[in-house]
């Protein structure tokens, strides 16, 4: 295999051709042109998130919610929109699988901004029961996708229903450029998908592994009465200018977050991940991150210099399961799976969220 010079993507990754030169397609095909264009789009919709923000004050007793993971992005949102904005927020978090750095990160910045706090603490049954089945039956883009395309839906929706309950106007999520796929999110979920789509995935619908109770955690707007008020859905960072770097310098120099480790999402990333890019190196043999990050370092978003040092680091640690990849065998503990049950036999698109 070999690695783009430039953006540091592999060639094992799907359509990728890199030349005689060592530049791969998608560095060749990147226009500045389409750059600006990119930049014209990105305006218009910092012009509605500015809109956004002001028109959301004092409707209800929080003018906004913020899902909070404990990473950068989350931490950084709740800075600016507390501090920079004057709003009041509401964080919201959906305690599964955080680990403690994540937590940490979260307790120093919600009591340093005073910031209210909600917690959903689930059963760990359910949860381990969906993880179980999707590392089972992965579909054909392997276990990040897998997972992470029916995980993101439940706590999306969870911060939905939320706000629906408290009336809040806007959700806020910390989502950097990329995240999620484009053609589910890109700056805003539709008001279609808002208010006309049951959020869950047909692939768990037709499995006969799980009853209506469990099935009804995901978000299902047709339930509600005709006259519920949604909440609008943005990701600033898709509005404003990214740059990963700077907000990981940024957290740490406001005193959000204690030191850069606490500020990596090498570090403050789900435990489960571990074993999820395990699976998915297993398979595929790259990181499953390195499309995403190779596009940030490509658009001048990242750092390619830190990332061509850490990926070889990452990609070390799961294969041999040594220091942070020993999460991946806590994880099939967890799960009470073995390695060998970490299967792709499903097709491509069974779990896709609505759109």
């Amino acid at each position: 295999m070999a690695s783009c010079k430039q953006c540091l993507i592999s060639d094992a990754v799907a359509d990728v051709i890199i030349n005689d030169s060592g530049i791969c397609n998608l560095c060749t095909d990147y226009n500045p042109a389409t750059k600006m264009q990119e930049e014209e789009k990105r305006k218009e919709r910092e012009t509605d998130l500015e809109k956004a923000i002001q028109d959301c004050k004092g409707q209800a007793e929080y003018d906004c919610l913020v899902p909070v993971s404990g990473g950068k992005d989350s931490i950084y949102l709740l800075y600016k929109l507390k501090v920079e904005y004057g709003l009041n927020v509401l964080a919201f978090t959906t305690d599964i699988n955080i680990p403690v750095i994540a937590w940490d990160n979260m307790v120093r910045t919600l009591d340093a901004l005073e910031i209210d706090h909600a917690i959903y603490r689930p059963s760990n049954k359910f949860y381990q029961k969906l993880f179980r089945y999707l590392l089972k039956n992965q579909e054909q883009r392997g276990a990040v996708y897998s997972i992470s395309y029916v995980y993101a839906p439940l706590f999306e929706g969870d911060a939905i229903k939320l706000a629906i309950e408290k009336q809040i106007p806007l959700v806020m999520a910390g989502y950097s450029p990329g995240q999620p796929e484009p053609e589910r999110m890109l700056y805003e979920f539709s008001r279609h998908l808002i208010t006309e789509v049951d959020w869950t995935p047909p692939g768990l619908k037709n499995c006969n592994e799980f009853d209506e109770q469990e099935l009804s955690r995901f978000l299902n707007p047709l339930t509600y009465p005709k006259n519920t008020q949604f909440p609008r859905y943005l990701a600033p960072f898709h509005a404003w200018a990214y740059n990963q770097d700077e907000i990981m310098q940024q957290v740490v120099k406001l005193g959000l977050v204690k030191s850069a480790k606490n500020a990596s999402p090498i570090f403050s990333n789900y435990p489960i991940n571990w074993l999820l890019m395990y699976s998915d190196l297993k398979y595929f043999g790259y990181n499953p991150y390195l499309p995403e990050f190779a596009e940030l370092i490509r658009e001048g978003k990242a750092s390619r210099a830190q990332w061509k040092i850490l990926f070889p680091i990452l990609d070390f640690m799961i294969n041999h399961k040594v220091l942070l990849g020993k999460e991946t065998n806590k994880s099939l503990k967890w799960l009470e799976m073995t390695e060998d049950e970490l299967t792709i036999n499903q097709p491509k698109g069974v779990y896709d969220p609505p759109v």
